[in-house]
C-alpha cells in the first residue's frame, strides 16, 4: 500500500509541473531555417524627387482598380485661439461620426494648434484604424508667399513647423501619425520642398477639389467631387464646422454615389504603396 501511495504522488507531482511549464510559457515555434520574424511593415513614402527635393504626390496610379481617397483638412491656425475660447467650432465631431456609420476610410490632415485645441478628438482619430492623421503643419501659415491670405511662415522655420505638429500629435496620444504633410493652401515651391527634404515627408496634394471651404450647399459640394472624381483620385475636403458647414451632409451624398459606379475607399497610404508597387 506504501509503494502505491507513492507512486501515485510521484505523478501527481509530474502532472502538477507539466501543467506549470504549460502556464509559464507557450510552445515556441521555430522560424524556418535561415529567415527572421518579419519586421513591422512601415508606412509607404515616395523617394526623393529631382535634386533630392521632398517628393509630391497629388493622385494614385489610373489603372488597376476604381480606388479613390477623401481626405479631410483639420485646419486651426496658431492665432485662433481666441476664436475658439469664444465660441467658434474648428471640429467637426458630426462628419468624423458619419464616416464612421458608413465605414468610409480617410486621411485627415491635422495642424498641430487643431490637436492641441481638441486633443481627445485628435487622440480617438489617431487611435480609430478607419482612419489616419497626417500632418498639415502645427500653425496653418503659408509655406509661400501670396498663398490665400495666410501668414506665411519664414523659410528657416518651415522644418521646425512641421516637427512641432509632430510632437503635438504626440502629446495628444496619436500613436502612429503618416510621414505625409499638406501644404496650408496647398502652396508650395522649391524653396518648401527643399526646406523639408530633412523631415522625410512625403507632400500629400490631390486632383478633386471639393469646394467646401465656407460652402453652404452641400449639392454643389457632392456633384464637383462625383464630377471629377477617377480612379486613383485625391479629394480634398475640410473638417471644420466654422469653414465647411456642408461637408458633413455633402458627404452623405458622395459615399453612396461613388461605391455606385464601383468605387472604394482607401486611404492616402494605400495610393501610395500602389504608385510604388509599380516602380
Amino acid at each position: 500500500m506504501i509503494a502505491l501511495l507513492r507512486r501515485v504522488t510521484a505523478v501527481c507531482a509530474l502532472g502538477a509541473a507539466l501543467a506549470a511549464c504549460g502556464t509559464a510559457r507557450a510552445p515556441q515555434v521555430a522560424s524556418p531555417q535561415g529567415t527572421s520574424p518579419p519586421a513591422p511593415s512601415r508606412p509607404p513614402t515616395l523617394a526623393p524627387g529631382p535634386a533630392g527635393l521632398t517628393p509630391v504626390f497629388a493622385h494614385g496610379p489610373r489603372t488597376g482598380g476604381r480606388t479613390v481617397a477623401l481626405t479631410f483638412d483639420a485646419d486651426m491656425t496658431a492665432g485662433q485661439g481666441a476664436r475658439a475660447a469664444a465660441g467658434e467650432r474648428f471640429d467637426h465631431p458630426r462628419l468624423i461620426a458619419t464616416l464612421r456609420a458608413l465605414g468610409v476610410p480617410a486621411t485627415v490632415f491635422m495642424t498641430g494648434r487643431w490637436a492641441e485645441q481638441y486633443p481627445d478628438q485628435a487622440r480617438s482619430i489617431g487611435r480609430d484604424p478607419l482612419f489616419e492623421v497626417a500632418n498639415h503643419s502645427y500653425s496653418h501659415y503659408a509655406f509661400t508667399p501670396d498663398c490665400y491670405g495666410l501668414p506665411t511662415v519664414p523659410a528657416e522655420r518651415m522644418r521646425t513647423d512641421v516637427e512641432r505638429a509632430y510632437a503635438a500629435f504626440r502629446r495628444v496620444g496619436v500613436p502612429e501619425p503618416m510621414p505625409y504633410f499638406r501644404f496650408p493652401g496647398g502652396c508650395y515651391d522649391r524653396r518648401a520642398l527643399r526646406a523639408l527634404t530633412p523631415t522625410g515627408v512625403t507632400a500629400v496634394q490631390w486632383d478633386v477639389v471639393g469646394g467646401d471651404a465656407f460652402e453652404t450647399d452641400a449639392d454643389a459640394v457632392a456633384r464637383q467631387v462625383l464630377d471629377g472624381v477617377r480612379p486613383g483620385s485625391v479629394v480634398v475636403l475640410h473638417c471644420t464646422r466654422s469653414a465647411a458647414p456642408a461637408t458633413e451632409r455633402a458627404v452623405r451624398a458622395i459615399v453612396p454615389g461613388l461605391r455606385r459606379e464601383g468605387f472604394r475607399f482607401v486611404k492616402v497610404s494605400e495610393l501610395i504603396r500602389a504608385v510604388g508597387d509599380r516602380r
